[in-house]
């Protein structure tokens, strides 16, 4: 695998974890973020970028110029979604490494910078399966398939002179930090929101890490919250009347759109991963999480209280951005992709 810098620096926030008053809010849609943006010669690739979020940022980023790719499971599925917008689809499959292999070492290939790489796929709440190495599949999907990526695309990343990683996280980092005992769950219960909710800290600290990694190369990683999209598909292991106590839809099980409670359309849970992806705002900042298309507030003992209670209330768990539990994910990570030959 391509190895990404090294560094013996401590740990620490690349950017301070505070908003920085962007001009944009919650309701904001992912093509109100990017207008006036030209991205014409740039080369984007967007996993997951044929259903849900993922899609809306694949239209959205073609549209504003830029050369879209987008790596697919099911390639036939994805031309038939994406249509005649000029996107271009290749297989890849996260949960299988040579897959991950074959899609970046033939983008690599091709000669092509890479200057916006947005990790959208994921799966959520699944019943408990492994991939063929024995990882757990919710973080062998959402994380460790991003991360073998990252890795594979490191040479066209930096080619870029200006690349922007973004991490598609989730408020479901309140469910679990990484816990690096049991990672498998193979001495605990297995329960689905549990291993869900570590991958997305996963994800989070991902881009920590990448960040303080990258930056002098000119990579910068953030991490997203995009709100909750049911009708995505994302949400298909759920019963309906979890969704409806939830109240992400209402009676007759039609999605509810409410942006203040996080309940967001497509095009408005597209809005903080392509804010993150092109805003000149973030011009030499990263390693942040952000939502409602800003950089989050952290949360502290005086509000976590009441974060947990809101469900909606912006804001990041002191866990899931903690540059010592970035930094310890990356070396494990490292030893659970490494090819064993």
């Amino acid at each position: 695998m391509s190895e990404i810098e090294r560094t013996e620096e401590t740990p620490v926030m690349t950017t301070p974890q505070q908003p920085l008053g962007s001009g944009f809010g919650a309701a904001s849609t992912a093509g109100e973020v990017i207008r006036g943006i030209d991205l014409t010669g740039r080369v984007a690739i967007v996993t997951g970028g044929y259903s849900g979020i993922g899609l809306e940022t694949s239209r959205v980023l073609r549209a504003a110029g830029a050369e879209v790719v987008v790596p697919a499971r099911d390639p036939e599925r994805a031309r038939a979604a994406l249509g005649a917008d000029g996107v271009e689809v290749r297989p890849m499959d996260l949960m299988d490494p040579g897959s991950v292999d074959a899609f970046a070492d033939g983008f690599v290939a091709s000669g092509r910078p890479l200057h916006i790489l947005v990790n959208s796929a994921g799966i959520m709440a699944t019943p408990q399966a492994r991939d063929a190495r024995g990882n757990e599949a919710q973080f062998a999907t959402n994380h460790l398939g991003h991360f073998r990526l990252v890795s594979r695309l490191w040479p066209a990343l930096v080619a870029a002179r200006g690349a922007r990683v973004v991490s598609v996280s989730s408020r479901g980092i309140r469910f679990s930090p990484v816990v690096f005992d049991d990672l498998h769950f193979e001495r605990r219960a297995y329960e689905p929101f549990l291993a869900y909710g570590q991958s997305k800290t996963a994800n989070a600290l991902f881009a920590v890490e990448l960040d303080r990694r990258g930056r002098a190369a000119g990579v910068r990683a953030f991490s997203v919250h995009p709100g909750m999209i049911v009708d995505t598909g994302l949400a298909r292991h759920l019963p309906v009347e979890a969704l409806r106590a939830a109240g992400a839809v209402d009676d007759e099980g039609r999605p509810v759109r409410d942006p203040a409670r996080q309940l967001k359309t497509a095009e408005q849970g597209a809005a903080t991963s392509v804010w993150c992806a092109t805003s000149p705002r973030l011009a030499g900042l990263g390693g942040v999480y952000c939502e409602n298309c800003d950089v989050s507030p952290l949360v502290t003992a005086g509000t976590e209280a009441a974060w947990y209670a809101s469900g909606a209330l912006p804001g990041v768990l002191p866990y899931a951005v903690d540059p010592r539990a970035a930094a310890r994910l990356w070396e494990v990570s490292e030893r659970l992709t490494a090819d064993t030959g």
